[in-house]
């Protein structure tokens, strides 16, 4: 069997190459039959996986991918190693016993700014996979943006301050809730946040994080993170990339617990610079990819090259996502 690459309107060129690449059934059998398209995933996973690395972001559309059990099983053929969601701020449900997740719970009038997923975590996931259970009727879209491509428009915006963070790094704040938040895009509790039930068991996970923290009188917990690299070079391209969550921080981190212009800071307790970080969003937003979910579409992200953000939306919409280690390079 081989692997068929199409067009789709919305994707750009980086690099000279299509982003997101859209892969289409390379037959009949394969666009009916979910039996034949696991047959085809396995065949294939490998140069899906090199497919992935070079472009990015992959998007399956036309596949018989009708359910969450089906997306696992899908994702079960591939060689990719699931990851507990420990760390994330987003509410989120479990939707099976394994691997899927609900995509970010945040209210529909939100916009989820540009992140990867879980930087502020030691060791973030390396892959993230996203699959369309119910297309929103109005907004809603995915939006995609390459790391290496910003990286280079933030150098661009203002040398002095990204120079800053490239050498120092940032730490991240985040009040979390005893209980979760859901009108919050980040008002994950704490104990969903680190799996846990009680503060010691929590205080474990922070403390092998390298997190600091307080506790609230409320049951709130103020976390700390470590200094955290902002600028890195992925070890699967060797490209430079803005691996980190400052956008996605410092205009979105805002509930009654948080704000997000001083939830991000450099090494040395700096706040970020506001024109910079200004410049820096309208650039995400104009070098980036909206696409419009159709039923069935799963993407591919590789999160260590990739951002991804979510546009606002009207009516039903179920996105459902997993997460898996990063593969050695």
């Amino acid at each position: 069997m081989s692997i068929q690459i199409s067009k789709l309107a919305e994707q750009k060129q980086v690099d000279g190459l299509d982003f997101p690449l859209l892969i289409t059934p390379p037959n009949a059998d394969v666009s009916n039959s979910e039996e034949a398209t696991l047959k085809w995933i396995k065949e294939n996973k490998a140069d899906l996986h090199k497919l992935l690395i070079k472009h990015g972001a992959l998007l399956l559309r036309g596949f018989p991918v009708s359910s969450s059990d089906a997306f696992e099983r899908m994702l079960d053929n591939t060689d990719y190693e699931n990851m507990p969601y420990i760390g994330g701020a987003a509410p989120r449900t479990q939707v099976t016993a394994s691997r899927i997740v609900t995509a970010n719970e945040s209210p529909a009038s939100e916009k989820i700014p540009f992140h990867h997923e879980m930087a502020q975590v030691p060791t973030p996931p390396g892959y993230i996979f996203f699959y369309c259970d119910i297309p929103s009727p109005v907004g809603g879209a995915t939006s995609i943006l390459h790391s290496a491509e910003i990286c280079d428009t933030f150098f661009e915006i203002n040398p002095e301050f990204a120079n800053k963070v490239a050498e120092q790094g940032v730490r991240y704040i985040r009040v979390m809730p005893e209980i979760t938040d859901t009108s919050s895009a980040i008002g994950r509790s704490w104990k969903d946040t680190f799996q846990v039930q009680t503060r010691e068991e929590a205080e474990r996970v922070m403390r092998e994080a390298g997190m600091d923290w307080e506790w609230m009188d409320n049951g709130d917990c103020k976390t700390y993170t470590n200094v955290l690299p902002a600028i890195r070079e992925d070890s699967e391209t060797g490209r430079k990339v803005f691996f980190n969550s400052l956008a996605a921080v410092y205009t979105g981190w805002n509930d009654s617990r948080n704000k997000g212009e001083t939830a991000v800071l450099t090494a040395n307790g700096d706040t970020l610079d506001a024109e910079a970080m200004a410049q820096l969003v309208n650039a995400m937003d104009e070098k980036c990819v909206n696409f419009k979910w159709e039923k069935g579409d799963v993407m591919w992200i590789n999160n260590h090259t990739v951002l991804h953000a979510r546009q606002p939306f009207e009516g039903d919409r179920r996105i459902l996502a997993s997460i898996a280690f990063k593969e050695s390079a």
